[in-house]
């Protein structure tokens, strides 16, 4: 039996005779006691709580709690620590040692960001996973969607086999929740990240592993996943994710099925709906949709004026409201995807039909998402039926998914080189907010969509420009202090970390070894589509 049959049959297997998933959420779990410890602030990181694993059954733990809560001198804060055990940081016995040059640093890195499954805590939050994978460091212990394939473009190549371990692990999910989570906690389980798994399906079958053809089955249903309701919703509706439009095509949006705050970032949320003087569970909805979309938080998910000036208070976000042109990009990719792949399976209904899809959306983008006056693509409010005004990086997802032509591909390399190109690389979008996901910040995954995108359209200098100022940026920092970031401020003068956002700032770091180390070691771009 050769190893890509055997992986796949033992995928299969763990799916079909694993017991049912435990979807249930920490604040599922554990109510009021789940409540009390995020509302007074036991841990700073609202994230810590959630990410414990219990010392007992969760609910001997919580029946303990109500009987001793009303007790003189209880102690919560005691209590909690008693109960549970607490998460170490992903790579925190990780010593970085000076004199390494930055490749032989992510080299050393690896295996402190990568978890075996027998490693996972029982009774937890954490998702069980049947192969191997690599967390991103830090507070993020867990496998992300969308981070892992920038971090699988840059695995070794000694580890080619953990590039298929990880896909596997994506297909269980599928298989196994009909959809791939943000990430794998309980907590995440009801919202998805932006769609890459035909991205590393591909990415796999170039190494040498599973052909994209035996993921066929998964990658149907994740187009399920986010085209559910397509059916039934009527022009000017939306249903979840799917948004017909008032012609009859059907784009899609962000969302999550909740509408609570979010459990990783409770006291947060709560004081953003707080403040907003909205009802909370639409600003929970829009919170975490801006959370699907792995742009958390940004302006670009914030109220526009008619004129085009964009609010900077999260209080005033609108994700649903919007069709991002990131996320459409993604799909329209996907489904050219299953077409090529269908083809070689054999289905020629099955491509044909995919084929079609990708080029009504393809259609679609170009009269809503292109502005051709601006010469980008942008994200668009189907409610308001208007095109938004703002400049992101993500008008580059079209460019890397092959929806641009060439007069889009020109139009984008000069507004790029004019309006988003930063001494370190790509700018995330023009505004100063105090959100991770503006300006100054800059991150791996963009500065790999602009290069990658830019090479395989003709634009290489400019490509080589964008990943020679980022290589300059992220080596820059790593000389000064020995590690890789999550995010880097993309200001004239001294390379920083960014700043931003729910968290302090993080190190390690996955999809930031992944994109340097793959540039570092191959100077050929687009590689990978």
């Amino acid at each position: 039996m050769s190893v890509p049959h055997a992986r796949r049959q033992h995928r299969e297997a763990a799916a079909a005779h694993a017991p049912p998933p435990d979807t249930l959420t920490p604040a599922d779990r554990y109510g009021e006691l789940f409540v009390e410890v995020q509302r007074q602030a036991v841990f700073s990181d609202s994230k810590t709580f959630v990410d414990c694993a219990p010392r007992h059954s969760p609910e001997e733990i919580l029946a303990a709690y109500r009987a001793r809560r009303h007790r003189p001198g209880f102690d919560l804060s005691a209590f909690v620590r008693s109960a549970f055990t607490l998460p170490r940081l992903a790579h925190d016995d990780f010593v970085s040692v000076p004199g390494r040059d930055i490749l032989q640093h992510i080299e050393a890195l690896w295996p402190y960001l990568s978890r075996a499954p027998q490693q996972h805590p029982p009774r937890g939050s954490l998702v069980q996973l049947p192969q191997r994978y690599i967390v991103p460091g830090g507070r993020f212990a867990e496998l992300y969607y969308w981070d892992s394939f920038f971090t699988m473009v840059g695995l070794p190549g000694g580890a080619d086999s953990l590039v298929e371990d990880m896909t596997e692990n994506f297909a269980f999910l599928v298989d196994t929740y009909g959809h791939v989570p943000n990430g794998t906690r309980t907590y995440y389980l009801s919202r998805s990240h932006p769609p890459v798994f035909a991205l590393m399906t591909r990415l796999c079958e170039q190494r040498g592993g599973h052909a994209a053809t035996d993921y066929l089955p998964q990658l149907l249903r994740e187009h399920a996943f986010w085209m559910d309701g397509e059916d039934g919703v009527q022009p000017g509706e939306a249903h979840r994710r799917v948004v017909r439009l008032p012609s009859g095509e059907c784009l899609n949006r962000y969302w999550d099925d909740r509408c609570t705050p979010r459990e990783e970032s409770w006291r947060e949320d709560v004081a953003t709906a707080a403040r907003s003087g909205r009802p909370q569970e639409e600003v929970y909805r829009h919170l975490r949709a801006a959370a699907e979309s792995g742009w958390d938080f940004s302006t670009r998910w914030l109220a526009e004026d008619a004129s085009g000036q964009v609010a900077t208070d999260l209080a005033t976000i609108c994700t649903t409201d919007l069709l991002p042109v990131d996320l459409n990009a993604l799909l329209h990719f996907l489904e050219l995807h299953i077409a090529e792949v269908g083809e070689r399976h054999g289905d020629a209904g099955l491509a044909g039909t995919f084929r079609q899809r990708a080029g009504g959306r393809a259609a679609a983008m170009a009269r809503l998402h292109w502005d051709a006056d601006q010469g980008f693509y942008a994200d668009y409010d189907w409610r308001r039926q208007r095109r938004r005004r703002a400049l992101t990086a993500a008008t580059l997802m079209p460019l890397y998914c092959g929806v641009a032509g060439p007069g889009e591909v020109h139009a984008l390399a000069h507004t790029v080189r004019t309006r988003l190109l930063a001494p370190g690389g790509v700018a995330t979008t023009e505004i100063m907010s105090g959100q991770q996901w503006d300006r100054p910040n800059g991150w791996s995954p963009l500065q790999w969509i602009a290069v990658e995108g830019f090479a395989r359209c003709g634009e290489s200098a400019l490509a080589e420009e964008i990943r020679g100022r980022w290589l300059q940026t992220v080596q820059e920092v790593y000389a000064r202090e020995h590690k890789l970031l999550e995010k880097y401020a993309l200001r004239p003068g001294t390379a920083t970390g960014g700043g931003g956002g729910e968290y302090p700032l993080q190190d390690g770091f996955g999809w930031t070894n992944g994109v340097v180390a793959c540039w570092l070691q191959h100077r050929d771009a687009a590689l990978h589509l």
